[in-house]
């Protein structure tokens, strides 16, 4: 490991670079004519690297400028070598990564255990994989619906049973993980609870798959040092969400970052999906950036369906409708055969086609256009 320190680094300074090293099992060597270059060494019969905790150590120094060469210390969420697979994670039938895309669809809140059973049952016979809903909503302001709590977590499992699709609910506390994961077979992080540390702790030890959403004005770093709290507690099924970041125009909701999707896709192994709902944040334009998350590399899809978005208490105008919802699925299935990849519904047939009614495809104009 090469470590560039400051050209006017402080007695009490590099005495505190050298104690880490020592401490950690390095020999420290400067370098060059000021030495401002220090060369780490492991000593024989050290204790084995901590990885990245080592680079973080040097790294808070006040005397360190920048880690020059990190050696083979790699963050859990990087790339692996070439030829090592990458990361595949599955929750209750539905595949993310690896050549597969699942599809995530339904309300984003529980609201009336009536009205989800209604939409499990309608998403699930159109693609879905697993059903989306909210027991535990943030909102911006203390009055605004909260979200049922352990009674919407108690309806999510009584529709889970009638209809054996997976569900993907939020959880926002810590105190709330144990409740949340008996609800859910993918347990997600908003992108309000991005960088709630205590909460990606707690989930590490979660043997349960995790959805973490990028927050709304997060860079692709802090990102990934989000999962990386997660996959660092010892919880290597890590779905990343995109759902886009927040922007200056008013014509969407967020923007959603399709380089950043192409970008996740080279630079982790972990699968990557995204939301065009809370990207778009209109019911017209969801499917057209939907599309465009998929073209990009996406995983999969996360998407608000409602039959009746005026009823719901949140964020109804960017829920589609069934009908929409069911070409949307299709234009997944075309984008995954031209990725070589393929779109995972838990009614297939042995050989892995689809056994859901065909429906005819919507005329090539409104296949560009916003719908």
């Amino acid at each position: 490991m090469l470590l560039r320190l400051s050209r006017q680094i402080a007695p009490a300074e590099l005495r505190a670079v050298e104690a880490v090293a020592e401490e950690l099992g390095y020999a420290l060597t400067r370098l060059g004519e000021r030495g401002d270059v220090a060369e780490l060494a492991r000593l024989p019969g050290s204790r084995p690297p901590a990885g990245p905790a080592h680079v973080a150590a040097f790294a808070d120094l006040s005397g360190v400028v920048e880690i020059l060469d990190r050696g083979d210390v790699r963050e859990l969420w990087r790339a692996r070598p070439d030829g090592a697979a990458s990361t595949v994670v599955e929750a209750a039938g539905a595949r993310f990564g690896g050549g597969s895309a699942s599809i995530i669809a339904g309300p984003c809140a529980v609201e009336d255990e009536a009205r989800l059973l209604e939409v499990a049952q309608a998403v699930r016979s159109r693609g879905a994989s697993l059903l989306r809903g909210g027991a535990f909503k943030p909102r911006t302001s203390p009055y605004s619906f909260q979200g049922l709590g352990r009674e919407g977590l108690e309806m999510l499992r009584n529709v889970r049973e009638a209809t054996g699709l997976g569900i993907v609910t939020e959880v926002l506390d810590p105190r709330d993980v144990e409740a949340v994961a008996d609800a859910a077979d993918l347990v997600q992080v908003g992108a309000r609870s991005m960088a709630n540390y205590a909460l990606l702790k707690e989930l590490g030890e979660l043997r349960q798959p995790v959805l973490l959403k990028r927050g709304f004005g997060a860079t692709v770093s802090e990102f990934l040092g989000a999962a990386e709290y997660v996959l660092a507690g010892g919880n290597e099924s890590v779905v990343l969400c995109e759902r886009g970041v927040r922007g200056f125009d008013r014509v969407t909701r967020n923007l959603l970052d399709v380089g950043a999707i192409a970008h996740l896709a080279g630079a982790t192994h972990l699968p990557v999906i995204t939301d065009p709902s809370h990207a778009a944040g209109r019911a017209d334009l969801v499917r057209a950036i939907g599309r465009a998350g998929l073209i990009a590399g996406a995983d999969g899809l996360m998407v608000e369906v409602h039959p009746a978005p005026a009823e719901v208490h949140s964020d109804g105008q960017q829920a589609i409708g069934l009908d929409e919802f069911g070409a949307l699925v299709r234009d997944a299935e075309a984008l995954c055969v031209l990725d070589d990849r393929r779109l995972v519904t838990l009614d297939e047939t042995p050989d892995g086609a689809s056994s859901r009614p065909s429906m005819s495809p919507l005329p090539t104009a409104h296949l560009r256009g916003t719908a």
